[in-house]
């Protein structure tokens, strides 16, 4: 993939972010999603990629915009805004979530963030949108996880392979009542917990990151974050393991509706992925040539959110090219009155 785009996939969650930046804590997470939608795909049709999305917002008839199967990139955009060859555009997939935190950026609440991941095309694992159990571990303990293994041997495994006691390690859980038993699990072996309310990638990302004191992630969150996280994981040197989960066997499930169940499990039969069955970091994500893109709508443990004054706004953003393993904090200002005349709307 070319190097040049990592800093053109910056510019896409730059402008996500910059669009639900006006929607938070206005009680609304629909127009947020909407706005951040609009804008990352606004910015997408501008680039020279021939871009497929992989993990996106929903089906065709759910999601008007960033939809699986949608194509993206220059040779899409209706308003044909420059001449391009076909030789020229990177063939990419994509799995993008506008706004990892719909609920938080609507409440006001930190860690939203707008998240972008690029591979070459057919190495995403093209999960439905069901729930995923997963593990995630950072490089130091790369190879010690088996998601077939019961949580407390994973988690004295994973204290072994970082020389600390299981008294010392940190482990991130989503505060849902499908984890009330892992959480009590977690406190009887008196390891210490990181509960939180959302945000399954950029926590997944706490576990490579070397000023952070989370060394494992596990839970049941969706499918979609899950494919995403081993993107960036992978990109990280880290590792993940994962399982897809129909919903009708997810204790303290919101909805145990069986006919949902019964098309997840259609789904995956038509993607030829199974139920229940562990999946490697490699069978998740099976390239090293990944590019990462995260920028923080809320201020939150991983990211700055948006800070802006009049129209001049300032975000941070984690970019991350797994061919090279380098990871940059990009910090920007931007004058929104120069802005380009399609991103108006949606971010003034």
């Amino acid at each position: 993939m070319k190097r040049d785009l990592a800093l053109d996939f910056a510019r896409v969650t730059e402008a996500a972010a910059l669009a639900a930046q006006k929607w938070v804590g206005r009680g609304d997470k629909n127009l947020a999603d909407d706005a951040a939608v609009q804008a990352m795909r606004n910015v997408l049709n501008r680039l020279k990629i021939d871009g497929e999305i992989v993990i996106g917002e929903g089906e065709i008839d759910e999601a008007p915009m960033l939809y699986i199967g949608e194509k993206v990139g220059l040779k899409y955009n209706p308003e044909k805004i420059e001449e391009f060859r076909d030789e020229d555009l990177e063939p990419v997939d994509i799995a993008v979530d506008p706004i990892e935190g719909t609920r938080m950026t609507a409440q006001g609440q930190p860690n939203a963030v707008a998240v972008f991941a690029a591979a070459k095309k057919g190495h995403f694992l093209k999960a439905p949108d069901m729930y995923m159990e997963k593990i995630v571990v950072g490089p130091d303990a790369k190879g010690c996880i088996d998601i077939d293994d019961s949580l407390e041997n994973n988690i004295r495994n994973v204290a072994k392979a970082l020389g600390k006691n299981v008294e010392d390690l940190m482990i991130a859980v989503l505060e849902k009542p499908r984890h009330k038993k892992v959480i009590e699990k977690i406190r009887d072996l008196g390891a210490k917990m990181y509960v939180f309310p959302d945000g399954d990638v950029a926590t997944s990302i706490l576990t490579c990151m070397v000023d952070s004191d989370v060394d494992m992630m596990y839970g049941i969150g969706g499918a979609p974050e899950g494919v995403v996280s081993a993107a960036v994981i992978r990109a990280l040197g880290g590792d993940m393991q994962a399982k897809l989960v129909l919903r009708s066997d997810v204790k303290g499930s919101d909805d145990k509706n069986d006919k949902i169940s019964e098309e997840e499990n259609k789904r995956c039969i038509e993607a030829g992925v199974e139920v229940n069955k562990k999946l490697t970091l490699e069978e998740l994500v099976s390239t090293d040539e990944i590019v990462f893109s995260g920028t923080g709508i809320t201020d939150g443990d991983l990211l700055t959110g948006v800070k802006r004054k009049g129209n001049i706004a300032r975000t941070q953003t984690l970019l991350v090219r797994g061919s090279s393993k380098t990871v940059r904090y990009i910090n920007s200002i931007h004058n929104l009155d120069f802005k380009d005349s399609h991103l108006d709307e949606i971010i003034k």
